[in-house]
């Protein structure tokens, strides 16, 4: 795309939804173990990752809405469209694919059917885009005729989809487990048939619908406009999401607390990308950052080809964030663990989220200073948890994310 042809404000929400996934996977450390499980040292890392994470989960839904926008109804000829999305996104993606399985030790044959979900699991947004990249053709001429009614009619139906976390909660609630499978089918779904009535309307298809909607037919909003819809919306959506974690972690006064995997797959509901808490948060962020058209100053300073490349950074971050974790072995028994964990993201970001004086930092020197000075494994040999003996393992991952031009 010319420089005189960018549209600004998809720079800036490609920079701000980039941040936002690698604040999610730095928010990991404070409840999840290396093995997999859930484990909170105390209330106050509880309070951190609900904070921080719940603000967060607007990101790859950005991106999502970010290729709706742009890209929506396809205007090229079905074979130019696909070959941009493989180079641009199917061989960085390949390429991925092979350095974390190479970095993490994974299985090469399982690459054969799915992308290395055990040692590059962020990556699992990049087959989701694919996806919606098989289907944008096939959608394009009905997108090219609909009017404004008709897409909001759709619109109505895929947020009624985005309720489902919460029916089968209710649903959990008022008959106990489900006869059928783990979870309450809804509308359809039973073991036999994973296709419900509204399956063809689920999922991030929404997004992608809804980037549309905001390009052809949200017009230009005044900022008195944005800011009544988007304060409001965001706000209980915030609530949604922040509150549905919050609520549901047990503080029964032991500490650390430590659950199975199973039950942080349970807590993170309202964090689902295609919950309505996330929804309303995304619709909020995306009016806000419309109004950011600013082409000037810090702008010009971030060269277009860079903001291009912000897709390898989505793909690429864990890395650096795999060489700050804990190691295996690590586990949150010794509260001086989950310091040693904060202090390392707190470097990577170049910022100070905690500030514990107990003797157990101040014999570690556990500061941001002395853990530029200090390799990780001294810390860890002097915290005495003998952590540095294992490899990393890549903590569990929902999302990752960036919009591909």
């Amino acid at each position: 795309m010319k420089e005189s042809n960018r549209i600004v404000f998809l720079d800036y929400l490609r920079v701000i939804a980039c941040f936002m996934v690698m604040l999610v996977h730095c928010c990991e450390q404070f409840y999840f173990n290396d093995d997999g499980s859930f484990a909170m040292s105390t209330r106050a890392s509880g309070a951190w990752a609900t904070f921080v994470d719940s603000a967060c989960r607007a990101s790859v839904p950005l991106f999502v809405m970010a290729s709706g926008y742009l890209l929506f109804p396809v205007s090229r000829s079905t074979g130019v469209f696909f070959r941009r999305r493989l180079l641009r996104v199917f061989v960085p993606f390949v390429v991925f694919c092979c350095a974390y399985t190479f970095w993490n030790g994974g299985k090469w044959s399982a690459m054969a059917f799915n992308f290395p979900m055990a040692t590059g699991g962020h990556l699992w947004f990049v087959p989701m885009l694919l996806g919606l990249y098989l289907l944008m053709p096939l959608l394009s001429p009905w997108a090219e005729k609909a009017d404004e009614k008709e897409v909001r009619g759709w619109l109505a139906a895929w947020l009624v989809t985005t309720t489902f976390p919460y029916l089968r909660r209710l649903w959990s609630a008022l008959y106990g487990a489900p006869d059928f499978g783990s979870v309450p089918f809804l509308y359809g779904e039973c073991p036999w048939n994973a296709f419900g009535t509204f399956h063809y309307v689920s999922g991030f298809f929404g997004y992608l619908l809804l980037g549309f909607w905001f390009r052809k037919f949200a017009g230009d909003w005044s900022w008195k406009k944005t800011l009544a819809l988007a304060l409001p919306v965001g706000a209980v959506g915030y609530a949604l999401v922040s509150l549905g974690f919050w609520l549901r972690i047990p503080f029964d006064g032991t500490w650390p607390f430590v659950r199975p995997y199973a039950f942080a797959v349970d807590v993170e509901m309202s964090w689902e990308f295609c919950s309505l808490g996330v929804a309303m948060t995304v619709f909020a962020y995306f009016a806000l950052i419309r109004k950011l058209t600013v082409a000037g100053g810090f702008y010009r300073l971030y060269p277009s080809a860079q903001r291009g490349e912000l897709r390898n950074l989505s793909c690429a971050h864990l890395l650096p964030l795999r060489r700050h974790a804990p190691s295996e072995g690590t586990c949150l028994d010794a509260a001086g663990d989950l310091r040693l964990r904060r202090a390392r993201i707190s470097r990577l970001l170049g910022l100070q989220l905690d500030r514990p004086q107990d003797p157990c930092r101040r014999q570690a020197g556990l500061r941001i200073g002395v853990l530029r000075l200090r390799s990780a494994r001294s810390i860890d040999q002097r915290l005495g948890g003998g952590a540095s003996e294992g490899r990393d393992l890549a903590s569990p991952d929902d999302e990752r994310s960036r919009e591909l031009v």
